[in-house]
């Protein structure tokens, strides 16, 4: 009996070892069901492809350049006159209240500091040493003009560069009674040649004027007080030395 009773307790050991010793198999779980067809499946697919490219065509984009905020306007001096730039590069004065040429680009460059560019033209307003107005394609150092609020709400423009040296008084752009441009240094404050009116014809939104350096070749406009019988767009620097 105890020998019986020995072999049936190994018998249930040598099956409880089987048990353990088989790998218990993973219950998978269900997955759940969709409802969606399989096209519906590709257009979701094409979708996300359409997003990712667009997000990555979003990431190269260049980011827009720094703005200035500047007004189109026509500056009515208090003589009468409209100035204007012809195409040419002739500066003077007009009556003409819907002159095309008189339309002008004032853009900030500093505090109370502005480059004046003819809309039609395409060329800067400048002054030189000798205080002559001239025209430049290019936007230089002798393009700023410092704009002053006087009496009457009237504007002053003078050369941010150029001035009197032993008494330090500006040169300011002026129109006398004729619609004729005068040299800086003859133009007083106090007169109505400087005194100018802006008409504000709206709000634009220009890119910053890149600097040039002052070149020969620049081929500039000079206009003085009377003006020069010849209307050729040549550099002050060379007309003086001729």
């Amino acid at each position: 009996m105890a020998a019986l009773a020995s072999s049936l307790i190994r018998q249930k050991r040598a099956v409880k070892e089987e048990q353990t010793s088989r790998p218990v198999a993973s219950k998978r779980k269900p997955l759940p069901k969709s409802n969606k067809s399989l096209c519906q499946k590709q257009i979701l697919v094409l979708i996300s492809k359409v997003r990712l490219c667009g997000a990555r065509r979003k990431r190269t984009e260049k980011r827009p350049e720094p703005q200035l905020k500047g007004i189109v306007t026509r500056l009515h001096c208090r003589h009468g006159f409209d100035l204007q730039i012809l195409p040419d590069g002739s500066v003077e004065g007009t009556r003409d209240e819907n002159s095309p040429f008189s339309q002008f680009n004032l853009i900030p460059v500093g505090l109370r500091i502005v480059a004046i560019q003819g809309m039609q033209a395409g060329l800067y307003l400048a002054m030189n040493s000798e205080g002559y107005l001239y025209t430049s394609e290019h936007f230089t150092p002798e393009c700023k003009f410092k704009e002053c609020v006087f009496e009457n709400y009237y504007v002053t423009y003078s050369s941010l560069l150029y001035r009197q040296s032993q008494s330090g008084r500006s040169w300011y752009i002026g129109i006398n009674r004729d619609g004729q441009v005068m040299k800086g240094n003859r133009v007083k404050k106090t007169k109505g040649a400087a005194h100018f009116l802006p008409k504000v014809i709206e709000v634009a939104m220009y890119k910053e004027p890149s600097m040039h350096e002052l070149v020969e070749q620049s081929s500039p406009r000079k206009t003085s007080d009377p003006p020069s019988p010849h209307n050729s767009r040549r550099d002050p620097t060379k007309l003086d030395a001729s």
